[in-house]
């Protein structure tokens, strides 16, 4: 008596006799009296392998079918926030179960993986179309224009550094050992605010703010900082002030001393960091200030003077050479955000 696998066998031969025969998937499954589907099914891999005969497997088959893996795909497609936990409830609702780690692997072998999302400023439809237009209307400019700027920005330091993940090589049970802990002092342990600016020639001057920052403050650094530092850095005549649009900076007070100066400032899209080159230099300072491990706020203070003067004027005039890059990923990405 023929066993089972061998009547399927041979239903899978009848049916490619017929279907060479000449017959439609649909006669044959009237003939044979089996599902139409499987009908093709079975003819399908004939045409592909040459063969009715089950083929020997890889292993043992997957648990999420093809269309789970779609199911998947198009869910973390719609919202990258999706966690695998939340995943694997959706599988588990149309009777799929499987571990939250066997979702995150199908998911890397299609090339979606898990990865802390950048930070980047919330822009408006207005604010794209405002980056839009400076990019596209500076992207010709020479060299010569933005040699000639000066570029000023404000950032906070802070005493112990920005809260980042970091990684450490320790043994089982060592998690509290002095050497494998970071400290941490509530609020920070304090932090300074400063104002700098640079040109593609060097760093200009460097001023940490005392007290709240509001436009008669930021007048009285511009008129102790900006015209030394254009001396300095052997700027021209016709050099520009870069400023972002700070409410401070744009106020009416602010607008009418830097006329009354004449200082003539680039016009700046708002939620634009990415077009600042300074960030690149403050991210710099930061990382050479806490190599120095400063014990208080005053000490503070004095290291980022001192580590903003040693930044190196090639650094600087690198950062400007390349700056029509920074223009170009912003057209590329009609005004959105850039991995600047």
């Amino acid at each position: 008596m023929p066993r089972p696998k061998e009547i399927q066998e041979q239903l899978r031969k009848k049916v490619i006799e017929i279907y060479q025969s000449g017959k439609g998937y649909k006669a044959i499954s009237k003939a044979l009296g089996i599902q139409r589907t499987t009908v093709r099914a079975i003819i399908h891999k004939w045409r592909r392998h040459g063969t009715v005969v089950n083929l020997p497997r890889s292993g043992r088959p997957p648990k999420i079918t093809p269309r789970a893996q779609r199911r998947l795909i198009q869910e973390v497609t719609k919202d990258p926030t999706t966690t695998s936990k939340e995943l694997q409830a959706s599988l588990a609702s149309v009777k799929v179960s499987v571990h939250a780690s066997t979702i995150r692997k199908r998911l890397g072998k299609n090339g979606l993986h898990g990865r802390v999302p950048r930070r980047k400023p919330l822009l408006s439809k207005k604010n794209i179309k405002a980056r839009l237009n400076f990019s596209t209307t500076h992207l010709d400019d020479p060299q010569d224009f933005w040699d000639n700027i000066l570029w000023t920005d404000e950032t906070k330091v802070e005493l112990f550094g920005r809260c980042v993940s970091k990684y450490i090589w320790r043994r089982r049970n060592t998690a509290f050992h002095k050497k494998n802990i970071i400290p941490t002092v509530k609020y920070g342990g304090g932090s300074v605010m400063v104002w700098g600016c640079f040109a593609a020639s060097g760093p200009g001057r460097l001023a940490v703010i005392k007290g709240t920052m509001n436009s008669a403050v930021y007048q009285e650094i511009l008129k102790e900082n900006v015209r030394p530092s254009v001396r300095v850095l052997k700027l021209k005549r016709t050099w520009v002030l870069q400023q972002d649009n700070d409410p401070k900076h744009t106020s009416k007070s602010t607008t009418e001393w830097l006329k009354k100066n004449k200082m003539k400032t680039l016009e700046w899209p708002s939620q634009s960091p990415d077009l600042n080159p300074i960030e690149m230099l403050w991210y710099d300072l930061k990382k050479a200030v806490h190599a120095r491990k400063p014990s208080n706020v005053t000490e503070l203070g004095q290291f980022c003077k001192d580590e903003w003067a040693k930044i190196p004027p090639g650094r600087c005039k690198s950062l400007i050479a390349r700056y029509r890059k920074r223009l170009v990923a912003v057209v590329a990405a009609k005004g959105g955000p850039t991995s600047y």
